[in-house]
């Protein structure tokens, strides 16, 4: 499929991704493939060639019908397995991957992801994934310089759990009127940044919120139960559960001062 991919005007690249390209799939899990592409994909060659693959139409989304992070791709059937097509601006994963190396990234509003798009999970997606296809060897030079985590991208990182102490104290106010739903999204966004500034200071990719939080907890220096407060502050949502999320921060930016192995 990889092979054939690459064939398609456009598509310059294409790598396993997801968890099976990490080992930590289950039987059930998805075929990630990520098709990177320079200029615009032929949309049209790749409808007809996901068709032929699923044997029944398919729906291609081109370049941002998916919204401004996740561009595009289908969802495939072969043979019974789930298989996801997920389309990458090559161009656009190059120069984030620059602006990561100088110390910076961006947040952006994407469906599908509740916490945002975190910038750098575009060069975290090829340094983690497996490439398949790639004629020219554009991803495969670049995954050869993302293996080495950018020391200004895990300082900017790590520095950004400032806004997790700043999410705290909104839900503290909107706790006592009984806000749920305010308090709810100021500490689920408060814990979501929390999981990336501990992945960033042990210099380890996080790509997106699936999972993150039990991966930080698994991390070392990680505070005690991590992953056990956290939950009793979600599951809460009331005066206690600020203050337990209140300490859930203060003891992870404790560990994020201390200099990392």
């Amino acid at each position: 499929m990889a092979q054939r991919l690459t064939a398609v005007p456009g598509v310059r690249a294409v790598a396993l991704g997801g968890s099976r390209a990490r080992g930590t799939h289950r039987p059930d899990s998805d075929w990630d493939l990520g098709l990177y592409y320079r200029g615009t994909p032929d949309i049209a060659a790749l409808t007809t060639l996901a068709s032929e693959f699923q044997g029944s139409p398919v729906e291609v989304a081109g370049p941002g019908d998916w919204g401004p992070w996740v561009n595009g791709g289908a969802w495939l059937r072969v043979d019974g397995v789930p298989v996801d097509w997920i389309l990458r601006d090559l161009d656009r994963v190059e120069a984030v991957w620059s602006d990561c190396r100088r110390g910076r990234f961006e947040v952006g509003v994407q469906p599908g992801h509740p916490l945002g798009f975190w910038s750098p999970a575009y060069p975290g997606e090829v340094a983690l994934g497996r490439v398949l296809a790639d004629a020219h060897g554009e991803l495969t030079a670049l995954q050869q310089e993302t293996s080495e985590y950018p020391e200004p991208l895990r300082t900017a990182l790590a520095d950004a759990a400032w806004e997790a102490d700043f999410s705290v104290g909104a839900a503290r106010k909107s706790a006592p009127t009984g806000d749920r739903l305010h308090v709810s999204l100021c500490l689920s966004r408060a814990f979501g940044i929390l999981t990336q500034s501990l992945h960033a200071h042990h210099r380890t990719w996080c790509l997106n919120e699936k999972g993150a939080l039990a991966a930080a907890a698994a991390l070392p220096e990680t505070p005690p139960e991590f992953a056990e407060r956290v939950g009793e502050a979600l599951e809460g949502l009331d005066g206690a559960a600020v203050e337990t999320a209140a300490e859930v921060v203060r003891d992870v930016r404790e560990v994020l001062r201390t200099r990392p192995a």
